[in-house]
């Protein structure tokens, strides 16, 4: 995503972004950082957005490099966790070919490779790879393809949320739609985002040094993609990819 897109919407980064602290009921990320955290360690975390993983980190290790892309969510994230000391901020675009970030030995990436760009995707995995040490280890969570195709396959046979999933008439559009899906692109609020598969992140992830030890759905609840859930909705529920990898 571009820079501009996150200066703009910083000042409602609560209000428009889908919060995956809150919703990951059963605090696997959590308790995946439990595990891993030391106070003699640095931890990044890339794509920090308004920092709302600084108080599970920051008590959590010995310094915590907090990344992002948009100097105003940098800015609220410092002002809203001053009592934080151990946490240095810095606005970088993890896409670009210039980034000069140290090595820690721990990451988060809390759904922040986005971007539909595939030659910014594969600059960004890189740049991620060269901030994780040998034998360091990352959380990456990502929007599931899966998951997105599951919602449109039951939204289209039970027509829940008909004017919210409109049907596309124009042929240009729905020929542009297609190849975008093709590659993972759907859009969220008219926007495109990149979602993946999990055979798709593996891959990934071993083309730039990284050994995939766990991959694990967030489950999140079906009014995240309804307004007018059915009651009889219940299994399975959406969710996004997290993947445990160990850089080797």
């Amino acid at each position: 995503m571009k820079r501009s897109y996150w200066e703009k919407i910083a000042p409602i980064y609560s209000e428009e972004i889908f919060d995956v602290l809150q919703n990951d009921k059963k605090d696997l990320i959590r308790s995946v950082i439990e595990k891993y955290s030391s106070e003699k360690k640095t931890v990044i975390d890339i794509g920090c957005a308004v920092g709302k993983w600084i108080p599970i980190l920051s008590p959590a290790f010995k310094k915590v490099i907090a990344v992002d892309i948009s100097a105003k969510n940098l800015k609220i994230a410092k002002k809203q966790y001053l009592q934080f000391e151990n946490v240095e901020y810095l606005r970088t675009d993890m896409s670009s070919k210039k980034n000069k970030i140290p090595a820690c030995d721990f990451g988060i990436c809390i759904n922040a490779i986005l971007t539909p760009s595939l030659k910014k995707r594969n600059k960004f995995f890189q740049s991620i790879a060269a901030t994780i040490k040998k034998n360091g280890r990352i959380i990456i969570t990502i929007p599931s393809l899966e998951s997105w195709l599951l919602t449109n396959i039951i939204q289209q046979q039970y027509k829940i949320d008909r004017k919210l999933f409109p049907e596309i008439k124009n042929g240009k559009e729905a020929l542009k739609k297609w190849n975008n899906i093709r590659k993972g692109n759907v859009n969220i609020d008219y926007v495109p985002h990149k979602h993946f598969l999990k055979e798709e992140l593996q891959l990934l992830l071993s083309q730039v040094g990284f050994s995939t030890e766990k991959i694990q759905k967030i489950e999140y609840k079906w009014n995240t993609e309804f307004t007018k859930v059915p009651k009889w909705l219940k299994e399975p529920k959406p969710w996004d990819w997290m993947v445990l990898a160990k850089k080797i």
